[in-house]
């Protein structure tokens, strides 16, 4: 959709017929401006869009990389510090010891936030990093609960 608007508005631009004639307006290149200005507006928070949510995407894995280095020092365990990531509770960011319901709520939380249809308008790059950390959200949950 959003090329189509970007290319309607170049042919507009381009276009020899203005919706301000030259009699009515008396600049008949006044209606391109406004119309090329929005243009550039568009694109200019298109652009700043997709940076915050870059910026957004590294704050989020800095936080997740932070979360697990705190579950690792709190458990004082060496078996979690050098399972690292492939541990389902530090992926999930949860305690070994916690009930059944808080394991939902984690990994309904990730879910929710991590899911590649939420993040489908930050680009290609951030689907596919969020695919993959979805994966192995998935993949701590079941590992975790099943029987």
């Amino acid at each position: 959709m959003r090329y189509l608007y970007i290319l309607l508005a170049l042919l507009y631009a381009l276009s020899p017929f203005d919706l301000l004639p030259d009699f009515f307006a008396g600049w008949g290149w006044l209606d391109d401006l406004v119309i090329l200005g929005l243009l550039v507006r568009y694109l200019y928070l298109q652009k700043q869009k997709i940076q915050a949510g870059r910026q957004y995407f590294q704050y989020r894995q800095s936080a997740g990389r932070e979360q697990q280095q705190r579950y690792s020092q709190n458990n004082g365990s060496r078996a979690d510090e050098s399972r690292g990531v492939d541990d389902p509770y530090a992926v999930l960011g949860i305690s070994r010891n916690s009930s059944q319901e808080e394991i939902k709520k984690a990994y309904r939380k990730l879910v929710r936030q991590y899911h590649p249809d939420k993040v489908a308008h930050l680009g290609d790059e951030f689907k596919a990093l969020a695919e993959e950390r979805f994966k192995q959200i998935q993949q701590a949950y079941q590992e975790i609960t099943k029987p």
